[in-house]
C-alpha cells in the first residue's frame, strides 16, 4: 500500500479531531449570540508574567461544542459507510474512506452500537485537539505571544502543531485496537504533522474569505 494511499486514508480517519477546531471557532463566534456565553476556561486568571493563562479565545461552549461537534461527524462518517468496510484493516482493495470504527470491538469506547460508539470516538477526537490547542495557546502566552485585535500573534507553529501532534498522540497511545491505532499509519502521522501549517493556513483563509472568520490565521 503506498504512502500517499496512507496518509489520505490517516486524515480521512482522523477528519473529525482535524476539523475540531473549526468546529469549536463556530461555537465560540455564533453561541454567544443566543445571549449565552462565552465563557473563557481560564475565567479571566492573568498568571505571574503579567499575562491571561489561555485568553478569551478559549471558552467553553467553543471546547464543549467543539467536542460534540466532533462526534456528530463521526456519526455521519460511520452511519454513511457499509457494513462491508468492517473488515481486515488493510486489506486489498481497500479505499481511502475506511470505516472509523474498524478494530473497535472491545475498545474503551465500544458501547455495543454504531451511532454511540462513534459520537464517543470522534468527540474523544475533538477534545483532543482542543485540548492540543489550549496547550499551544498556554505556549505562546507565556512567551507573550498573544493576539492584538487583528494582529496574528505570529506564532504559526504553536497555532498548529499542538493540536495535530495531540490528536495523533491520543490516537496511538488511547484507542487500543482500533484502526486509527494501526503502527501503519505512524509514519503518515508525522507527514501530516509536518504539513499541518500549510493545510491549517489554507483552511483559515478559506474561512476568511467565506465570513466564518474574522482573521485570516
Amino acid at each position: 500500500m503506498n504512502f500517499f494511499f496512507l496518509c489520505l486514508l490517516t486524515l480521512w480517519l482522523y477528519l473529525p479531531g482535524f476539523l475540531a477546531n473549526t468546529f469549536a471557532m463556530m461555537w465560540g463566534k455564533w453561541f454567544p449570540k443566543t445571549g449565552y456565553g462565552p465563557w473563557p476556561i481560564d475565567g479571566g486568571r492573568v498568571m505571574k508574567d503579567g499575562n491571561r493563562m489561555l485568553g478569551d479565545g478559549k471558552t467553553w461552549n467553543g471546547l464543549i461544542g467543539g467536542s460534540l461537534t466532533s462526534g456528530l461527524l463521526c456519526v455521519i462518517m460511520a452511519l454513511t459507510l457499509t457494513e462491508g468496510n468492517f473488515g481486515t484493516v488493510f486489506s486489498d482493495g481497500s479505499t481511502v474512506f475506511a470505516h472509523p470504527l474498524i478494530g473497535s470491538d472491545a475498545t474503551w469506547f465500544d458501547v455495543g452500537g454504531t451511532v454511540g460508539t462513534a459520537f464517543i470516538l470522534g468527540t474523544f477526537l475533538g477534545l483532543a485537539c482542543l485540548v492540543g490547542d489550549s496547550t499551544g495557546s498556554f505556549l505562546k502566552r507565556r512567551r507573550g505571544l498573544k493576539r492584538e485585535g487583528d494582529i496574528s500573534s505570529k506564532a504559526p507553529l504553536l497555532d498548529t502543531l499542538p493540536f495535530a501532534i495531540m490528536v495523533f498522540l491520543w490516537g496511538q497511545l488511547f484507542l487500543g485496537t482500533s484502526i486509527l491505532a494501526a503502527e501503519e499509519l505512524r509514519l503518515p502521522m508525522v507527514a501530516l504533522i509536518l504539513i499541518t501549517p500549510i493545510l491549517h493556513r489554507a483552511f483559515n483563509i478559506i474561512g476568511y474569505k467565506i465570513g466564518w472568520k474574522d482573521v485570516p490565521y
